[in-house]
């Protein structure tokens, strides 16, 4: 049973919806001439993409692989397209952030020595509490401490403690 206000709710937005300017009216931040063609071409190719691997997933795994595909049962294309979906997203996040591993050694060491550094020096501990960026270095302290305990809980395969027994 519905009550009045809703009936009447549903009617208004039913009679928006059925008028000729409610239905020109567009929301899309992009216009479909321009990127949704090239969108809709990558779904595509995506999904070609993930139809070959899959098969040739029974052929580069042998059996395993064929047993494997068979489990995933209706599953298995969604489940494809979706990694292919997150393996693209990642390329681009990779691609807008320029993201790239150390080109060298000494970068690494260079990087760890200016922390150091840092660390040792009394003056820097002063400018941060002056300045009051010790809240975002304490927040990046706070974010590494979890990092390792998370490390430590998988490297222990149990939450608490280690398995003496």
């Amino acid at each position: 049973m519905r009550s009045t206000f809703s009936t009447s709710l549903f009617r208004q937005v039913a009679s928006r919806r059925a008028s000729p300017s409610f239905a020109a009216r567009r929301f899309a931040s992009t216009t479909p001439s321009s990127q949704g063609a090239s969108g809709s071409k990558q779904v595509q190719d995506a999904v070609g993409a993930v139809q070959r691997l899959l098969a040739n997933a029974g052929q580069l795994l042998g059996p395993l692989g064929e047993r494997a595909a068979g489990l995933l049962g209706s599953y298995r294309q969604p489940l494809m397209y979706n990694a292919e979906v997150a393996r693209e997203l990642l390329k681009q996040i990779y691609i807008a952030e320029r993201l790239q591993p150390p080109t060298s050694f000494g970068n690494v060491t260079d990087a760890y020595s200016a922390l150091w550094a840092r660390a040792k020096n009394p003056q820097y501990w002063r400018d941060l509490l002056a300045t009051g960026e010790w809240g975002r270095v304490a927040v990046y302290a706070v974010e590494a401490y979890t990092i390792f305990k998370i490390g430590e809980i998988i490297g222990r395969r149990h939450l608490i403690g280690y398995n003496l027994h």
